[in-house]
């Protein structure tokens, strides 16, 4: 697979990038409902990190409310003394209590969004986050606008080298597009459930595509049974409106399976696992996309790293998938 240039920029990165919102461990929303995905550890999500970039991933992208600063500390510790061989994504607009693991609310200032940098390079133990990107998804324009422009101050500070926004709202993501620095949108797409307009700005504004969900938060891995259920702790056990992948208790919804079922021997073609599939149908689906898949362990670094050595599906198979799924 080659490599991605974010936007307009000379940032490079990997066609596949690392998600780390599972490295951050458990949190919780403020009715004490799991945020996280259950427990973790420390030690095994650095030699994770490790391993990808050994096997070609230099793209990583966190968050500074998963699990509360973790996920950015831990990250920070895996790539302490090689810094430059990767690039580094994360967000903010989140306000979190890291005493008691809890989310408390958002914030949307300028303000808040600087003092919420600073604490992000002082966990990553880094001088620049190379694109920092707004985590609330439904800001209000003009106060989107505001943030734009604070994003372009803390470029030409050398804070940050670039950003993006965190939404799967086109005109949202078009308004950022217009700033000199942005460089990318984040958004939610996989196999299961397309997102043609959010590629089509993409191409259009001629940003990078973060894809997050690519793996339908492990639907797509085919290592849950219909009656596969969370563990305590797991914010799919107890699953958000926003959640769609799975019923109460983490049972994955049968409408899902059944649509993972009608193209799993496509996906699993040339020796491909249903995850490397389901990557795969991304890269061909087009060639700005950057998916982010998330991982616990040095064994899903590996499973999801394998993909790159595989490349995207064919356009045949792409054919294949959509009619499939018609």
């Amino acid at each position: 697979m080659e490599n991605r240039t974010l936007g307009d920029s000379e940032i490079e990165v990997s066609a596949l990038g690392f998600g780390c919102w599972a490295i951050g461990g458990e949190w919780q929303d403020a009715d004490g409902n799991p945020l996280g995905w259950g427990t973790v550890d420390d030690q095994e999500s650095i030699a994770a990190i490790r391993r990808a970039m050994e096997l070609g991933v230099t793209f990583f992208d966190t968050a500074d409310v998963y699990g509360t600063g973790r996920s950015e500390r831990v990250l920070g510790r895996a790539l302490a003394g090689r810094r430059d061989e990767v690039v580094i994504a994360t967000k903010w607009g989140n306000v979190f209590d890291e005493e008691t693991r809890t989310l408390i609310g958002e914030d949307s200032t300028a303000a808040y969004a600087r003092r919420a940098l600073t604490a992000s390079l002082r966990r990553l133990g880094t001088d620049r986050i190379d694109v920092y990107q707004l985590h609330l998804g439904d800001v209000p324009l003009d106060e989107a606008t505001e943030l734009r422009e604070a994003c372009e101050d803390f470029v030409r500070e050398g804070l940050i080298r670039a950003y993006a926004w965190s939404t799967d709202d086109p005109g949202r993501a078009a308004l950022f597009a217009h700033g000199e620095n942005c460089v990318a949108v984040q958004h939610a797409c996989n196999v299961l459930v397309d997102a043609p307009e959010m590629l089509a700005l993409c191409e259009q504004h001629g940003l990078a595509s973060i894809v997050r969900s690519p793996l339908a938060m492990g639907l797509l891995t085919g290592k849950q049974g219909p009656s596969g259920r969370g563990a305590a702790g797991d914010i799919r056990s107890v699953p958000p409106a926003w959640l769609r992948w799975f019923d109460e208790g983490g049972v994955p919804a049968a409408q899902w399976r059944a649509r993972i079922n009608a193209v799993r021997d496509v996906l699993t073609a040339d020796d491909r696992t249903l995850a490397q599939g389901a990557l795969a149908w991304l890269w061909a689906r087009s060639p700005r996309t950057v998916p982010i898949p998330g991982f616990r362990s040095v064994a899903q670094a590996e499973e999801n790293a394998g993909a790159l050595r595989r490349g995207p599906l064919s356009k045949a198979q792409l054919s294949e998938v959509a009619e499939l799924l018609q």
